[in-house]
C-alpha cells in the first residue's frame, strides 16, 4: 500500500470535457465543461494553495447520436482519456496530488488508465447515480457519463475499456460506491461484487475496508457533484433528493483524501449554466476547500 498522502501538494488540471453526456435540449450542448472556470472565479486555486497546471482541451462535443449507433463521442473520448492518463501520470511522477476539474464523469476513464498503467489502484466512487449501464443491463448505451463505471471496470467496447490492453483498469473489487439513491441499480453491484452504501448514511470506515488494503497501491477519487443534496448544490444534470449535507460531505471527502494510498480526486457534473448567479460554484469551493484544507 502506497502510504503518500497529499499534504500540500495539491495541483489543480481543468479536465472541461462534456463528451459523456446527451444534450440538455435541442440545439444545445452539456454546460458542466464551464465547471472549471466557475470553481476557479470562486477562488478555489488561490484558497487551496494549490499549483495548476492549466486546462487539457477537449475533442469538439457533438450532439448527433441514435440508439445502437455505440458511444456517444466514443473516439473522442478514448483519445482523451489517453491525453488526461498522460498528464495525470506527470502531475503524479512529479510529486503532485492531482485534483481535476471536469466536467462529465467520463474523465474518469483518464486517471484510471494512468493509474492502472502504474499497479493495481481502487476507486472511491461518490455519486448519486451507479454509472454502471453497459449492453449486459441495458438494450445499448449512448452517454459515456451513465457507463464509466462499467468501463472502468471492464465492460465495454475494447477501445473505450481496454485502452493499452489494460482491461479492466480498476476491479470490481477495488471499487466502492458511496451516496448512490438509484436503488433499482444496485443489484447489478451486488451481482458484480461492487461494494455500495446508499444514501447519505455513510461512514469513512466503510470506505477503509476496500480501499486500504495490501492488495491495493492505492485508489482514486471520483466526485460527482450530484452526490450532494439538492438543497446544497442543484446545478447538475439530474438532481437526485436524499444525497449529502455540506458538512458530512466535506468531513467525507477529507477522510479520504487523509487514507493512506490517496492518489488523486477528480469534481465532476456541476454545471454553471444551472447556477446564475454563481452561489452554487462559491458554495461547492467552499465545501471543496473545508475538505482537502
Amino acid at each position: 500500500m502506497n502510504t503518500i498522502t497529499p499534504d500540500r501538494d495539491l495541483v489543480i488540471l481543468d479536465a472541461p470535457s462534456n463528451l459523456g453526456l446527451r444534450p440538455p435540449a435541442p440545439d444545445t450542448v452539456p454546460g458542466c465543461y464551464k465547471a472549471p472556470w466557475a470553481l476557479r472565479n470562486a477562488g478555489l486555486v488561490q484558497r487551496l494553495g494549490a499549483a495548476d497546471a492549466g486546462a487539457l482541451v477537449p475533442p469538439r462535443y457533438v450532439a448527433t447520436w441514435t440508439p445502437g449507433s455505440g458511444v456517444r463521442n466514443g473516439p473522442a473520448i478514448a483519445a482523451y482519456a489517453r491525453r488526461l492518463a498522460d498528464r495525470v501520470s506527470a502531475i503524479r511522477g512529479e510529486g503532485g496530488f492531482p485534483v481535476l476539474l471536469g466536467g462529465d464523469c467520463s474523465i474518469l476513464l483518464g486517471p484510471a488508465l494512468a493509474l492502472r498503467r502504474s499497479g493495481r489502484y481502487g476507486v472511491a466512487y461518490l455519486d448519486a447515480h451507479s454509472d454502471f449501464r453497459h449492453l449486459g443491463n441495458s438494450p445499448h448505451v449512448g452517454a459515456a457519463a451513465g457507463e464509466d463505471l462499467a468501463l472502468a471496470t471492464g465492460r465495454g467496447d475494447d477501445y473505450l475499456a481496454d485502452i493499452d490492453g489494460l482491461r479492466p483498469y480498476v476491479r470490481d473489487e477495488d471499487v466502492i460506491v458511496l451516496g448512490v439513491r438509484d436503488e433499482e441499480d444496485l443489484g447489478d453491484f451486488a451481482d458484480a461484487g461492487i461494494a455500495y452504501v446508499p444514501g447519505s448514511d455513510i461512514s469513512l470506515d466503510d470506505a477503509r475496508k476496500v480501499l486500504v488494503r495490501d492488495e491495493l497501491d492505492g485508489f482514486w477519487i471520483h466526485v460527482d457533484a450530484d452526490v450532494l443534496d439538492p438543497s446544497v448544490v442543484s446545478a447538475v444534470d439530474s438532481p437526485t433528493p436524499g444525497g449529502l449535507g455540506a458538512a458530512q460531505f466535506a468531513e467525507l471527502l477529507g477522510g479520504l483524501v487523509s487514507l493512506p494510498g490517496a492518489a488523486g480526486l477528480e469534481v465532476t457534473i456541476f454545471d454553471p449554466d444551472l447556477d446564475e448567479d454563481g452561489s452554487q460554484a462559491a458554495q461547492l469551493a467552499d465545501i471543496l476547500v473545508s475538505a482537502l484544507s
